[in-house]
């Protein structure tokens, strides 16, 4: 027993010794490694233009330049400004445009004397129907937002409102201003106070006197706080529109005096917009509520004084006009009727048209369109507008970033968007690709133009085509700029996702460009989730801020710069991206 209690000891002592040993063998103990490096993020702020205002709480800036613009009585200094306005504009990245407009329709072959201007209203009152019929069938949209012109702010009511209504001035076939409820008009030799002499005898659809005491009161009502008009900066160049109420007098029956507070060159493009059209005072203040200013023409039967008045209105799927014989150019509409479908389906509008239950179809499926080309019933007409996607300034994507950061994100994603895809395969009718927001062609207000193709824009519009991966190099450094990770693929870390829905109204061309953006996108591994609105609700959602990136165009409303930039103001009822809100 001892003799094995020794060797059990005897084999522990070795094995102590080789522990020992082994300890006494170990190597220098290693320097710790270094822990991998980390990569700086870029600086946003080498990323911003020098125009760069913070859109949320630097924007009085952008107020005042546009205020300054107006009261320049320097035309060329006034372009200038303009110029610069727009510098700032697009220095933040909430607007990025993607086209220029033109407009597409179809129409009958037996349809004649319709014609559309610049800015994409269109004019049925002389229309002429050779298939013997006494009724014009059209197509021009879904329900309408409002018939109240003061009220109005979209394309399809804007020609709803040129056919019902009247103003002092129209436009001919020619694109031109012409006298309209007007015979015309002195200006005072500093340029500020017109005088303006109404046709005798005008009359609203019930055969009641018309008077410039009309005008004189839905001027002052497109103004006053409780009408909300989203177009009531349109006044804002007229002498006590800082004080609250424009100076405009009904000096008698046919005489209307209004003060401007510095010349304005396009009084006329003014004169003829639906903001500054008639509404009876009367019909107004009978069924005024002060959370519905629009209620008085919400139905069929309401007074107006254009060419026809809506005596059918069957809510979200047809309306009916009559010729109004009180009209001023009554003699001149032979046409007696117009139907209205009432639908935003490209699909079944296109049906409805082969079939022949309309004769006028104001959009065309996507897919149809290159089949149409050759077709004489299909119209392309040019129109000065920039078709644009918008960010709202204020949406939670840019929660706890800066100012510059917010804008780096933004750029990221303009530079993404192939818009020569977008031109070629989804407008298909000869659109450019935009790289700014006024459009090609716009006259500057001083005898020239304010932009061609052959001036520098903004950002390359074909850079994703021409240098795709130093495009896609410059996002992702604008994403890193903008507090954002990426995995070594390239794409978004996991750490620092971007998920973002899209706002759109349902039309194939809209939801096309939307699932294109989204495409353009997910090669960071951006999410983009599209989410489409019925028209009216669409609408109201961008007006009040409930969008972070949303579908949107601008139709010029007159030949001027400074309607493409006024209505970026803080107060503008069309400023979606919220800027200084």
């Amino acid at each position: 027993m001892k003799k094995l209690i020794a060797m059990l000891l005897a084999v522990v002592m070795v094995f102590a010794l080789c522990a020992c040993g082994a300890k006494e063998a170990a190597p220098a103990e290693q320097p710790a490694a270094e822990e991998p490096a980390v990569e700086e993020a870029p600086d946003a702020a080498d990323y911003v233009d020098e125009a760069f205002l913070d859109p949320l709480t630097e924007w009085a800036t952008y107020d005042e330049m546009i205020a300054q613009i107006k009261a320049e009585t320097d035309y060329a200094k006034r372009t200038e400004l303009m110029h610069e306005a727009e510098d700032v504009l697009m220095s933040n990245y909430c607007v990025i445009p993607i086209y220029y407009y033109n407009d597409i329709y179809l129409m009958k072959d037996y349809v004649s004397g319709v014609y559309s201007n610049a800015f994409a209203t269109k004019f049925f009152m002389y229309a002429k129907l050779s298939n013997g019929s006494d009724t014009f069938r059209i197509n021009l949209s879904s329900e309408p937002d409002y018939l109240d012109p003061a009220l109005n702010s979209s394309v399809d009511g804007a020609c709803l409102a040129a056919n019902t209504f009247s103003g002092l001035y129209t436009y001919n076939a020619d694109g031109k201003c012409v006298p309209a409820c007007a015979e015309g008009y002195e200006v005072s030799a500093d340029g500020l106070t017109y005088t303006v002499t109404l046709k005798s005898d005008l009359k609203w659809s019930d055969g009641s006197a018309l008077t410039a005491a009309d005008f004189e009161y839905s001027w002052k009502r497109a103004t006053a706080e409780e009408t909300a008009a989203d177009y009531e900066y349109m006044f804002s160049g007229f002498d006590g529109y800082d004080a609250g109420e424009i100076n405009v007098t009904a000096v008698d029956d046919t005489t209307l005096v209004f003060v401007l507070t510095a010349p304005c060159a396009y009084m006329e493009d003014l004169m003829a917009f639906p903001t500054f059209y008639p509404v009876c005072k009367a019909c107004v203040e009978a069924k005024a509520t002060a959370d519905a200013p629009g209620a008085w023409c919400q139905e069929a039967g309401f007074v107006s004084n254009g060419a026809y008045v809506c005596t059918e209105w069957n809510h979200d799927v047809s309306m009916k006009y009559t010729k109004n014989p009180y009209y001023w150019d009554a003699e001149n509409v032979e046409v007696e009727n117009l139907e209205f479908m009432l639908s935003a389906d490209d699909t079944a509008i296109f049906a409805a048209y082969n079939a022949g239950d309309i004769d006028f179809a104001d959009s065309v499926p996507t897919d149809a369109i290159a089949d149409l080309l050759d077709d004489p019933e299909f119209y392309i007409v040019d129109e000065l507008g920039t078709y644009y996607v918008a960010f709202n300034c204020k949406s939670a994507i840019f929660e706890g970033k800066t100012p510059e950061q917010a804008a780096c994100i933004r750029k990221a994603f303009s530079i993404l968007i192939d818009r020569d895809y977008i031109c070629e395969n989804v407008g298909q009718t000869g659109q450019v690709a935009a790289d700014a927001f006024i459009p090609l062609g716009m006259a500057d207000g001083n005898g020239g133009v304010f932009k061609t193709a052959d001036d520098a824009g903004y950002f390359d519009a074909y850079g994703i085509n021409n240098d795709y991966e130093g495009t896609v190099a410059l996002a992702i450094e604008l994403l890193k700029a903008g507090g954002y990770k990426f995995d070594d693929d390239g794409t978004l870390s996991a750490e620092t996702p971007i998920q973002i829905t899209y706002l759109t109204n349902p039309s194939s061309a809209h939801v096309a460009i939307a699932e294109s953006i989204q495409q353009d996108l997910a090669v960071l591994g951006i999410e983009l989730s599209i989410q489409q609105q019925d028209w009216n609700v669409f609408l109201e959602e961008r007006k009040q801020g409930n969008f972070d990136f949303a579908r949107e165009g601008w139709i010029a409303d007159f030949n001027d710069p400074i309607n493409m930039l006024e209505m970026w103001t803080t107060d503008s009822g069309n400023n979606d991206c919220q800027f200084g809100r």
